[in-house]
């Protein structure tokens, strides 16, 4: 009996918290790989689905979302998962080379700490890509925290309006501010 609520506890805490939250999950879109549900790293359904134009592109910005959501939750352990995949998908990228050795470097760190200060130049170099190729549909936010990376600042790609900091996680989730909005 108590390896059975050993076992069946974990899944059953996470469904009651998901459903407590509100978030509902929708099906994983295909993305060339295994191992991991996109699902959670996508938009909430209240938000017009992001498309970019550049297919290639759009499939590193997915994997960028489950990236960030890994550093919003403080997962280091995912933030390697996600990094690995944005260095795969980096590479087919035109102009994308700055972006795979930036997911290298997530992939190496030794800490989170490290992982976020990566995660800015990532940020950086995925942004401009984004203006550059444009959307076919759906918005994009580019969000600013003031304080990250010692007070120097840093911005962040976000598919809601709604704040949530992934150079502090929960020690500051709500910290920045919404920049600029891509359509």
């Amino acid at each position: 009996m108590k390896q059975f609520l050993k076992t069946t506890s974990i899944p059953l805490a996470a469904a009651l918290l998901l459903a407590a939250c509100g978030n509902s999950q929708q099906p994983a879109k295909e993305t060339g790989h295994e191992g991991h549900d996109h699902a959670a790293a996508e938009a909430p359904a209240t938000t017009a689905a992001v498309q970019l134009k550049d297919d290639k592109l759009n499939a590193v910005y997915q994997h960028y979302l489950h990236l960030t959501n890994a550093l919003v939750s403080g997962d280091a352990a995912e933030a390697k998962i996600a990094g690995n995949a944005i260095e795969t998908g980096a590479k087919a990228v035109e102009g994308g080379e700055k972006i795979a050795a930036d997911a290298a470097k997530i992939i190496a760190a030794a800490d989170i700490s490290a992982q976020r200060a990566a995660y800015s130049s990532l940020s950086n170099e995925l942004i401009a890509l984004v203006k550059k190729s444009g959307l076919s549909s759906g918005e994009l936010y580019v969000d600013f925290c003031p304080m990250a990376l010692n007070d120097k600042g840093a911005y962040w790609l976000s598919a809601a309006k709604d704040i949530k900091n992934p150079y502090f996680g929960d020690q500051m989730l709500t910290c920045g501010e919404v920049k600029e909005t891509l359509q």
